[in-house]
């Protein structure tokens, strides 16, 4: 059993609540930082544009993770749909409006080793590796209870643990949200062709098939489909699915090579009718 009392508690280790967390305790804020150490690879990747270049540098965690992103230099939009008229292609350039690149896209298992790397350094920091059982807020305080006894109580919560936030649901913030016929098939690719740092999505009926840059000859990929098509996209050998993966995108990047790691997840919208109430704050 531990008791701990702190400034601010923060419940969710993902990119979101590691960055608060460092943000805080680089600040001199005496923070704890609730959350398991992820058991599994994060195969996703998240494009960081500008302004979380910049954050992230000044917290002293892009220099860790620089090497393993890929610059967004290019923007370019492609009618991929059956019709008689189609739209023409459209490119934009970081560099008609005085950026070397929009921003960045890394695999979020770089980001969050960056991000660790870096949390373990402030003193100002402590990490429970456990999870949120209960959250209870009083007038003075706000108490997180842990699944394997220990208790925290604080001035502040954030609340960064996803759609299924403790945190959320104690302060009693509703969420207001929809779902979409559509599946997003996600995961990482190899190509024999360079991509020249620009990012390529085309707009299929079904939904948009983006190919994202990644460092060398690699690229992160989205693609939406009707729910109806994702048994059988997802049956698929990686084989198969590098060939029908350079079906869609029309061999702009040539051969392919689909690597370990897919993902698949029905599109939805949801966001938390407030994003503070009491001693709570969310994010992410």
């Amino acid at each position: 059993m531990t008791a701990l009392t702190t400034q601010v508690v923060i419940v969710g280790a993902g990119p979101a609540g590691l960055t608060a967390a460092i943000a805080l305790a680089s600040a001199g804020v005496e923070t704890a930082l609730v959350a398991r150490l992820p058991t599994a690879s994060d195969a996703r990747t998240s494009a960081l544009l500008e302004g979380s270049v910049k954050a992230l540098d000044a917290l002293g965690v892009w220099s860790r993770c620089r090497e393993h992103a890929a610059p967004l230099r290019v923007m370019r939009i492609i009618d991929d749909t059956p019709r008689l008229l189609r739209a023409p292609e459209v490119c934009f350039a970081a560099s008609e409006i005085g950026l070397d690149a929009f921003g960045y896209n890394i695999e979020n298992r770089f980001l969050v080793a960056a991000l660790e790397a870096r949390a373990r350094e402030l003193a100002a920091l402590t990490r429970i590796e456990d999870e949120a059982a209960a959250v209870e807020i009083a007038d003075e305080q706000v108490t997180v209870r842990c699944n394997r006894g220990a208790t925290l109580s604080a001035r502040l919560a954030i609340g960064a643990e996803g759609r299924r936030s403790l945190c959320r649901a104690a302060a009693g913030i509703d969420m207001r949200g929809r779902s979409y016929a559509q599946t997003a098939l996600a995961f990482n690719l190899g190509h024999s062709r360079p991509h020249h740092d620009t990012s390529t999505e085309f707009h299929a009926e079904a939904g948009p098939f983006t190919l994202v840059p990644l460092p060398r000859r690699r690229s992160s990929l989205v693609f939406v489909v009707d729910p109806a098509e994702v048994t059988h996209l997802s049956m698929l050998s990686d084989a198969q699915m590098a060939a029908e993966v350079e079906r869609r995108s029309h061999s702009i990047l040539g051969k392919i090579d689909v690597e370990p790691g897919r993902g698949v997840f029905p599109l939805m919208v949801e966001t938390a009718a407030r994003f503070g109430a009491g001693r709570v704050a969310l994010i992410g």
